[in-house]
């Protein structure tokens, strides 16, 4: 089903994504994030300042413009999550970058209105009945640019005043995939609303779901008003329920697991949804990982962490298959599958492959808490 290991030539990593333990106010976890991450967060911003190069036929957006357009989305992030925008703040200071540039790097969605088409995520939730052992299991393929694969790490966080998470994320951007200690996870998928307008960037909004106690909770932080736009957020909670929240700048709708499973790519699976997608050539291949990775599911009726890391390096519709490779020389267009994860819910583990997940190890990381 994945295909032969020595196949596909792509980056084979030596040593698993480092993991960033850190605690505190949401302004000291960003100083601690900043602070061992410099590197990586000061790579991921001269990474975006590229891709805006690259991009500006078809964006018309300089790097000076995107900093003052970022600005018109700051008032709407303080005002409903000013937290989070401290902990942007925070990695900025850490990793002595301006803060006004790694706000463009968490709105760069936003900012380009989605012209760029970069995520070709797949998200899968398996619930207990489903399951070979009776854990609860979530799965997530992160595609985005080749150049910031370097920059993948694991965090480990103890907030303050919210529940302990561990997840996965790259650069300067904030955490959003992964899972708490109330049993909580979130895997996201990019979809392509044509409603977009000035309001919360996505990535403080998904940042705010790992903070939920209840699947209620995760879904009332994934819809609050003002947003950008919207992601689709899959949300896995240890009792086994499973949700879909397909969501626009005005617009949502929730979509439950059918037969203890579900699966999400990159296009609106809701009718009401769908009146609002802004229609691309590039969802047909959204549409193919998404009937792929279904059917896989539906070849059996019990799951495990290994059938699921082994759907995650399926090639079916290589290059732009659920294990995605380079195709190409753009820093635009070079995407791939830049690291995949699969988390137990009831053992409270996260595995992860740095890179494409057919020619790389897992790693497993265990939240503390």
């Amino acid at each position: 089903m994945a295909g032969a290991k020595h196949t596909f030539a792509t980056i084979v990593h030596d040593s698993p994504p480092p993991l960033v333990q850190v605690s505190g106010t949401h302004r000291e976890m960003g100083q601690q994030i900043g602070e061992s991450c410099r590197n990586n967060v000061q790579h991921s911003i001269l990474n975006a300042r590229i891709v805006l190069e690259n991009a500006f036929p078809e964006v018309k957006l300089t790097w000076v413009a995107a900093q003052s357009q970022a600005r018109k989305y700051l008032s709407f992030a303080q005002e409903r999550y000013p937290q989070y925008v401290e902990e942007i703040q925070g990695i900025a200071e850490g990793a002595d970058v301006p803060f006004i540039e790694l706000l463009v790097l968490n709105a760069i969605e936003e900012l380009t209105m989605d012209a760029l088409h970069l995520t070709h995520c797949t998200s899968i939730g398996v619930s207990d009945e489903r399951t070979v052992s009776g854990n609860v299991l979530a799965a997530h393929s992160e595609e985005w640019l080749s150049i910031d694969e370097h920059d993948v790490y694991v965090i480990q966080a103890k907030p303050k005043d919210e529940p302990p998470f561990l997840a996965m994320t790259y650069g300067g951007l904030l955490p959003n995939v992964g899972f708490n200690a109330y049993g909580i996870a979130q895997l996201i998928d990019s979809v392509y609303p044509n409603d977009s307008k000035i309001g919360s960037p996505r990535l403080v909004i998904s940042r705010a779901v790992l903070a939920a106690t209840t699947p209620e909770e995760a879904i009332r932080y994934s819809t609050v008003p003002y947003r950008a736009a919207g992601y689709n957020h899959l949300i896995v909670h240890e009792s086994g329920e499973i949700y879909n929240v397909e969501s626009s700048a005005n617009r949502f709708d929730l979509l439950s697991s059918e037969d203890g499973v579900s699966v999400h790519t990159n296009h609106y699976l809701s009718s009401q949804m769908k009146e609002v997608e802004d229609s691309s050539d590039g969802l047909i291949g959204s549409r193919v990982r998404f009937y792929r990775a279904q059917r896989l599911l539906n070849r059996t009726r019990q799951h495990s962490i290994q059938s699921l890391q082994d759907i995650l390096s399926d090639h079916v519709n290589y290059p732009n298959s659920i294990c995605r490779h380079v195709a190409g020389d753009n820093a635009v267009t070079n995407e791939k599958t830049i690291n995949a994860l699969v988390i137990d819910l009831t053992a409270r583990e996260m595995h992860v492959a740095w890179g494409n997940p057919c020619q790389n190890d897992y790693t497993v990381y265990q939240l503390d808490g």
